[in-house]
């Protein structure tokens, strides 16, 4: 009972040091607006309103009906960036799974098979990481087109190299340990011993990177979105926001402020939440 009790004060403990305050902004901000914008979006984000343009936010002499202010159409801020959320969540998300399964895999592979193949994915791998990811991005991006799933296949291109370059680190260390050799004597197939024994093991890691990653996936998109070869009008991502305000920011400074502060404290909480999930879950940094 007694070993028992220990695993169970050390998550206690753990859960004590969770930020509240990242994971509230992310509910807020993020995670909330993705889900349930249709409902909780004051005016409708697409439906221009000229008689209402331009109206500053509420505290800088506007009104309650437009809390943060409207755009050069007269569309509710606010509103836009509600469901721009759910666009955002949508190409962080499923860019950065394809990035798990496609850089998890051949680092996987890589590690365990070592010889040629590893060469072969790791100076993949190293032309990826040598290039900046802005200049691979924008080249995609332009090759692609503009849409949502070309900014998707650009954000998983950009991040695979991550995760294949630390799951081989991993798989390094692991292939030869000795539950992998008593699995080999007990006549498991190298697939079952990557999938069922090895994989569990970098589970961690991989969560802990993927938590990481949705930063730079938010910032690729609004990126791309801002210079117009992301995901196109009339779409409100939040890249595009700020772009539509960027004439104004001298004089109409909220079309951009707004979005743009959505963006860094999405990227801010996500990144404080990362490096607490890496405090807690690497078994280097546990204290008992």
């Amino acid at each position: 009972m007694a070993e028992l009790s220990t695993p169970s004060r050390f998550s206690l403990r753990r859960l004590r040091n969770l930020p509240l305050v990242p994971i509230i902004i992310l509910l807020v901000v993020f995670i909330i607006p993705a889900f349930f914008a249709q409902w909780i979006a004051p005016h409708d984000p697409y439906v221009p309103n000229l008689r209402a343009r331009l109206q500053p936010p509420v505290f800088f002499g506007g009104t309650w009906e437009y809390p943060l202010g409207t755009d050069r159409l007269g569309r509710d801020i606010l509103s836009r960036i509600l469901h721009g959320a759910w666009y955002v969540m949508a190409v962080s998300m499923i860019g950065i799974f394809v990035g798990v399964v496609v850089g998890t895999t051949l680092g996987l592979i890589a590690g365990y098979v070592r010889g040629r193949f590893d060469s072969l994915v790791m100076r993949l791998v190293d032309i990826s990481l040598a290039l900046p990811a802005m200049l691979l991005a924008l080249a995609l991006a332009a090759a692609l087109g503009a849409s949502f799933l070309s900014v998707v296949i650009v954000v998983g291109f950009a991040l695979w190299a991550y995760f294949a370059r630390q799951v081989r680190a991993e798989v390094l260390l692991l292939r030869d340990s000795d539950f992998v050799a008593r699995s080999l004597v007990a006549g498991s197939s190298h697939a079952r011993i990557l999938f069922r024994h090895i994989l569990p093991n970098v589970v961690n890691t991989i969560v802990v990177l993927a938590t990481l990653q949705v930063g730079i996936a938010i910032m690729l998109d609004a990126s791309l979105s801002f210079l117009g070869i992301g995901i196109p009008r009339p779409t409100p991502a939040w890249g595009l926001l700020v772009s539509d305000g960027r004439d104004f920011i001298a004089t109409d400074w909220w079309i951009a402020f707004f979005p743009g502060l959505a963006i860094m404290l999405t990227v801010l909480s996500v990144n404080m939440i990362g490096d607490w999930l890496r405090d807690a879950l690497d078994p280097r940094l546990k204290q008992f």
